[in-house]
Formats: C-alpha cells, sequence, structure tokens
C-alpha cells in the first residue's frame, strides 16, 4: 500500500543516513585534507606523479570525482537492469551502500603522501554512494502517490542536510577543540571523520533497508542476470523512445545539473586555492550552504504546486546563471559567504525538484523504476563527469578557475533554453505523448 508513513518516513532516512557522504567526503572536510596530505612535506610542490603524469594535486582530485561518476554511468543502467528483472533492488542497494561506507573508513589510513589510497577510496566512495541512491530513489513510485512526489523528495533532502550538519558539527569540534580529543593533530580530526561518515551511513542505513519492501521479479526467463539485464536495459531504451516529455527532461537536466554538480564538488576548492580562504570559512560556507538548502528545497516544493514543476525549476536555473556570473567576480569572503547563500538556496530546490519531476514522468505503475531512474542517474553522473574534468581541463589551460565559472554559465543557458520548451504540467505531460 502505498503512502504509509513508517514507509514514507524510512525511505527519507537514507538521506539522513548516506548525505553525510555528500558533506563531510566530497564538500567540506576531503577536499580540503586532499591537497595537502597529497604532497610529502616539507615538499612545498603541489605536482603530484600520478601514474606517470605530473599533474596538480588540485586537477587529480577533479579527475577522481570525474572517473568515479564515469563508472557510475557505465555500470549502474546495467545492474538496475537486473534488479528489476531479479526482484533484488534491495540487495543491490545494500551492495553499494557498503561499498561506499566501507571505502570511507579505508580513508582514515590516507596519510601524508598516499595519494594513490587516497584517490582511489575516494573513487569508490563515490560509486557506492551514486549507485546506492539510484535504487534508493526507483523506490519514490513504488512507495508514494504521484501527488506525494514533490513534499517526499524535499522531506528526503531535508533530512539529509541536517543529519549531515549534526555529523560534520561533530567532526568540526575535533579539528577547533583538539584539546577535548587529546591534543589530536588535525590531519588525526580529519582522518578520524573518514571513518565517522562510513560508521553513521552504515548504522543509519538499516533503518530504511529494514522498512522498505522487497520488490517482485518483472517477468520470468531463462539464461543469465547479466544476459536478461541487457535485454531489460533494452526494452526500457526502447520505451524511452515514445516518451518525447521524459527526453526532454533529461536532455535539460543534462545541462543544468552539469553546472549545478561541479558547484557542488568544487566549489570548497575555488575557495581555497582562488580566493586563498582558510580551512575554517571554507568549512562555515559549506555549513552555511546546508542550513540554506533546507528552506529552499521547501520553497520550490511549494512554487511548484503553483506554477508547475518545469517553470519552477526554470527559476532555479535562472539564479544559477545570475550565481555564476556573479562567482566571476568575487574576491572576498563575505562576498564568498553571500555567494554560497545563494548556491545553497538553488541546490535545495534543484536536486529536490528534478528527482520528483523525474517520477512524475514515468510510465504509470511500471515495475521498471530501477532501470528508469538508471537513465535518470546517467545523465546525473555524466554530466558530473564532463562538468568537473572540463572545469579541471579549463583551469588547467588557463591557470584560473574563475575561466571555468564562464564555462559553467553558458551549460546553465543551454539547459534553461531545453527547460523552457517542456510543458509545466498536465495533460501534455501524458507519458505517451509524441509531440
Amino acid at each position: 500500500m502505498k503512502n504509509n508513513p513508517k514507509i514514507l518516513n524510512a525511505w527519507a532516512m537514507y538521506d539522513w543516513a548516506n548525505s553525510v557522504h555528500s558533506l563531510t567526503i566530497t564538500s567540506a572536510i576531503f577536499p580540503i585534507y586532499f591537497p595537502i596530505a597529497a604532497v610529502m612535506m616539507p615538499s612545498k610542490s603541489t605536482m603530484l606523479n600520478f601514474l606517470g603524469v605530473q599533474l596538480e594535486n588540485t586537477v587529480v582530485y577533479s579527475y577522481a570525482v570525474s572517473l568515479g561518476f564515469l563508472l557510475l554511468a557505465f555500470s549502474v543502467p546495467l545492474v538496475s537492469a537486473i534488479s528489476d528483472f531479479t526482484g533484488k533492488k534491495k540487495v543491490f542497494m545494500k551492495m553499494y551502500c557498503y561499498l561506499g561506507s566501507i571505502s570511507c573508513m579505508i580513508l582514515y589510513f590516507f596519510k601524508e603522501g598516499n595519494y594513490y589510497l587516497g584517490t582511489f577510496a575516494f573513487l569508490f566512495s563515490i560509486v557506492g554512494w551514486g549507485g546506492s541512491i539510484v535504487f534508493y530513489n526507483s523506490y519514490m513510485p513504488e512507495i508514494a502517490t504521484e501527488d506525494k512526489y514533490d513534499s517526499l523528495s524535499a522531506k528526503g533532502f531535508t533530512m539529509g542536510y541536517l543529519g549531515s550538519v549534526v555529523l560534520l558539527i561533530q567532526n568540526l569540534t575535533m579539528v577547533l577543540k583538539p584539546e577535548w580529543y587529546g591534543n589530536i593533530t588535525g590531519g588525526e580530526a580529519s582522518r578520524i571523520s573518514f571513518l565517522t561518515v562510513g560508521i553513521w551511513w552504515i548504522v543509519f542505513a538499516q533503518i530504511p533497508f529494514r522498512y522498505l519492501p522487497e520488490t517482485q521479479k518483472v517477468q520470468k526467463r531463462t539464461g543469465s542476470w547479466i544476459f536478461n539485464g541487457f535485454r531489460e536495459l533494452k526494452k526500457v531504451f526502447a520505451e524511452l523512445q515514445h516518451l518525447n516529455i521524459t527526453k526532454k527532461f533529461l536532455l535539460a537536466f543534462f545541462f543544468y545539473n552539469m553546472g549545478a554538480q561541479t558547484f557542488m564538488y568544487l566549489g570548497a576548492l575555488f575557495g581555497g586555492q582562488e580566493l586563498k580562504l582558510p580551512s575554517d570559512a571554507l568549512i562555515i560556507t559549506i555549513l552555511l550552504i546546508q542550513l540554506v538548502a533546507i528552506p529552499g528545497a521547501y520553497t520550490f516544493s511549494k512554487l511548484s504546486e503553483r506554477l508547475g514543476n518545469t517553470k519552477s525549476l526554470a527559476i532555479i536555473v535562472i539564479i544559477w546563471i545570475i550565481v555564476s556570473v556573479a562567482g566571476f567576480f568575487v574576491y572576498t569572503r563575505n562576498e564568498f559567504y553571500i555567494l554560497a547563500t545563494s548556491i545553497g538556496f538553488v541546490m535545495g530546490g534543484v536536486q529536490s525538484l528534478s528527482r520528483s519531476t523525474y517520477a512524475k514522468l514515468l510510465p504509470e505503475n511500471t515495475p521498471d523504476t530501477a532501470s528508469y531512474f538508471s537513465f535518470y542517474d546517467v545523465c546525473d553522473r555524466l554530466s558530473t563527469v564532463i562538468g568537473t574534468f572540463m572545469f579541471g581541463l579549463v583551469t588547467q589551460l588557463s591557470g584560473s578557475m574563475r575561466s571555468s565559472l564562464l564555462f559553467l554559465t553558458v551549460i546553465f543557458m543551454i539547459g534553461l533554453v531545453v527547460l523552457v520548451r517542456i510543458p509545466t504540467k498536465g495533460a501534455d505531460w501524458g507519458v505517451s505523448s509524441s509531440d
């Protein structure tokens, strides 16, 4: 039965469980820790010999993000198709969850100069996080009716923002008050924080794993899981060719998400390397983004009730364009804080509303939810790959991250052009439409 409050609350708890990775590992502490720990002191060089190529430490980090999402983009569609065929959605969700959380724990052993371990553990933490999210998102059409999608998605992201802030504040006490913990060093405090992320993730994930329903097999066929997984993937891909509104949305999402995710993953690097802000200022900024994202998610959820999903998303993308242009002219700490507040507000809205919009565009009562959400995830991951890679490449070629912000501005504009051509709601959203 859909709309069971216990199941809906348990579903939202997975955002609470996994979002600590997004904040501590990909946004706050690890991006600051990696460039420092990757270099052998007392060397002042920021260049790393990575697989025989000389690269800046920040470029290695950027490319690690890109490779992690590239692995997701190629592997998750097949795995999700297998999960739909076998009815093992929760099993695969657990598998990715444990891969990501254990990788976070391994980062505890990432010490000075050991950048191979740090890079690959970070990379696989991204794979585990992103893979589990696909199966998590695909539960939404199975446990809730369409009128609940926007509010449920906003609730999940809100739980994630709150949970990640709670753990980050706890970890910050180790950095700011080392005497409370036996005068540990800043490096030790950072590595302990990576360990706590993995533990937090595993422990709280047991709540959704306990209450989310088991799924049924799509159909009975003979042959291997992999062979039938390819067949299932091919079937869903063929169905998507007739869902023109859905295809247009995925194209728009691909572009505006490219800009949004690049801001999220590389924003701390911009503040640290371009503005030379100290670590405490960067962490305060990231906390500010998380807290502002909560009203942002709910504001745009309510706005979508009045204007419709695509019009609300178009407003969000216009704000992103303004933010990316303004970022080019940011030089002071206070200006950076104002920029971060704007980013946080639209970040909460764009993530929450994009997820619920896509759920509304799926065929009614489809049993292939994981396979359909895998295509959403491919757009998400590939756009992140291209965005972070291009950001790193433009930075490497130009010597300045500010030039990369201009690239993101163009990307947002392309997404907006596609988005405004999509009907906002009503009969034109019919999933069999071929307009």
